[in-house]
């Protein structure tokens, strides 16, 4: 069974906003084949209202692959940020707008960069929920869209499963983000590494206003939190952790998962491995001590899990984030 990602093409586009979302999926494809997964071969189609080529920004022309009006289904359609003012590209492409509202009753993700975010508000698909855009166009996006809830405090924003990027570097990590839900992981840490300079934490590589980190307010959570924060290289039990802060496993779980959007677990191991990374990254201390401060004290059983939940093993991650690092 194929992923299908639909990038929508309109006149006076940027060329880079489409075609790096094509090229980070083609890689994660790539990468799933070569690790042997069992994972869908990507299918990318190139659409236009009528089929005809656009012209783009740079004065491109991009020739489409399909037209709206033909029957394809999509697992997700990418919309391309517009050069200056988006207004006339959304005028002249009416036809975009009922495809995406259909879309949109078919529950298919979107992405949109920068002023391409127009598109879903004249959709009326932002309306009542959070959505950015490129900051030039902070003001008029308020002006024409009302009823969107526009948060200039985030590069990107979701709302259910429409994602909004206010500029290409956030549209690129949100597009990882996309490949770690279809790809997984592994798969999402080969591709960041190709493509950027930078090694960041996948499970939250953006402010999303309506992500799962969001803040929470169950206190007893939230010291929780803080308590594993600062106890890293401890023997930490779940059980434990819920005595300690006066409830029950079962209890301890459903309200951790109600505040954080994640099992007690899986907070467990993202916060040691964020850390590990950051030792791996920014110090010298042999793997043997980066596994103890981390809060693995086998560090064959530290190698084997951040191997499993990075792709490389310790010494690669730091070979390869210390190869990337710029003075």
């Amino acid at each position: 069974m194929a992923f299908n990602l639909t990038l929508m093409l309109c006149d006076n586009m940027l060329v880079s906003s489409s075609t790096l979302a094509a090229e980070i999926f083609y890689f994660a494809e790539a990468m799933a084949r070569a690790n042997k997964n069992p994972m869908p071969e990507v299918e990318i189609r190139r659409v236009s209202p009528d089929g005809l080529p656009v012209r783009t920004s740079a004065d491109f022309e991009l020739t489409p692959t399909h037209s709206i009006n033909e029957d394809f289904s999509s697992d997700l359609v990418h919309i391309p940020a517009l050069w200056r003012n988006p207004r006339p590209a959304v005028k002249k492409h009416q036809a975009y707008i009922p495809w995406l509202q259909q879309q949109h009753h078919r529950n298919c993700a979107i992405t949109a960069v920068g002023t391409g975010v127009c598109f879903l508000a004249e959709a009326g698909l932002l309306d009542g929920k959070p959505a950015t855009t490129h900051w030039h166009y902070f003001d008029q996006l308020q002006k024409h869209y009302p009823a969107v809830h526009l948060d200039r405090q985030h590069f990107t924003t979701q709302a259910g499963n429409i994602y909004c990027a206010a500029s290409i570097n956030a549209m690129a990590e949100l597009i990882m983000y996309q490949v770690e839900r279809y790809f997984g992981r592994i798969i999402a840490h080969q591709a960041q590494r190709n493509f950027f300079h930078e090694i960041r934490n996948i499970t939250s590589p953006v402010g999303f206003s309506d992500h799962h980190d969001r803040a929470h307010h169950d206190e007893s959570i939230a010291q929780s939190q803080i308590w594993i924060q600062d106890h890293l290289s401890k023997s930490l039990s779940i059980p434990d952790l819920a005595a300690q802060f006066g409830m029950s496993t079962r209890t301890f779980n459903r309200r951790f998962i109600a505040a954080t959007g994640s099992t007690p677990n899986s907070y467990l191991t993202e916060t040691r491995m964020a850390f590990a990374c950051d030792l791996l990254k920014n110090t010298d201390l042999p793997i043997v001590d980066v596994a103890s401060y981390s809060g693995y004290p086998e560090p064959s059983w530290f190698s084997s899990r951040f191997s499993q939940w990075s792709g490389n093993s310790p010494s690669a991650y730091r070979k390869t984030v210390r190869a990337k690092l710029f003075n």
